[in-house]
């Protein structure tokens, strides 16, 4: 993922609440098919729309904390959030076309 960061659970208030654009974060774990699908196509929309919005990842296994919060149970999760809340949920994989229809609002 070479245009995505990645974010913590030490880090995630900062970064994505008090951001001034909306932040999309992947909830991804090494282990898991469907996120390592959807990954490049989230690099891809991060290329080309990280102007409007901010993309970010955040690997569960190694940041417990922040997913149990936001009741992630399944993954990929991708939260939108804007203004220290969320705005967008998508659970699971989803084709590029359909990402862009849901995250038309932010891009």
């Amino acid at each position: 993922m070479g245009n995505i960061s990645a974010v913590t659970d030490a880090e995630f208030d900062q970064t994505v609440l008090m951001a001034d654009k909306p932040v999309l974060v992947d909830f991804w774990a090494e282990w898991c098919g469907p996120c390592r699908q959807v990954a490049p196509i989230l690099d891809e929309l991060a290329g080309a729309h990280g102007d409007k919005i901010t993309f970010l990842k955040m690997n569960v296994d190694e940041n417990p904390v922040t997913p149990s919060s936001y009741r992630v149970t399944g993954i990929p999760t991708i939260n939108v959030y804007q203004g220290g809340q969320v705005v967008k949920t998508i659970v699971g994989a989803r084709p590029k076309a359909a990402l862009l229809k849901e995250l038309a609002d932010f891009i």
